[in-house]
């Protein structure tokens, strides 16, 4: 979606959590994989984010996202499990994502441009890259 300025792009996913066994329900997934889904996109947007305006006083190219800051972006409310992360240490992470207990999944990315959908690509072994045929 493009933002009301019309020059930010704002990407929305909305996800459930699967498995192959198909007895296996969304919410018994969330429950035992919400925390590591969480950390791992927020881990990937850190590491695609780069400083914007006056954030590049605190940016160090070779920063890792860690669990500290895993912890700062978490909340959980509403019952509902919530990872906000605007700005960490420089970088403009602009990432929200939210796991409900029925194992639905927002995630929403905001001037970022379409970098959410490589970081699902990248989750599901998808190549980000591939040779040119002769």
């Amino acid at each position: 979606e493009l933002s009301p300025d019309q020059e930010n792009v704002f990407v929305r996913a909305e996800l459930v959590f699967t498995d192959d066994d198909e007895d296996t329900q969304p919410e018994d997934i969330a429950e035992w994989a919400a925390f590591g889904f969480l950390f791992t996109l927020a881990a990937l947007s850190f590491q695609d984010a780069r400083p914007r305006g006056m954030s590049g006083i605190d940016y160090q190219a070779n920063d890792h996202f860690t669990v500290a800051d895993f912890f700062d972006c978490l909340s959980f409310k509403y019952g509902e499990l919530h990872l906000e992360a605007d700005y960490v240490r420089g970088r403009s992470m602009k990432t929200a994502v939210t796991v409900r207990k029925d194992g639905a999944v927002m995630l929403t990315t905001w001037g970022r441009g379409q970098s959410a959908l490589r970081w699902l690509d990248e989750l599901q072994g998808k190549p980000r890259i591939a040779p040119v045929p002769d």
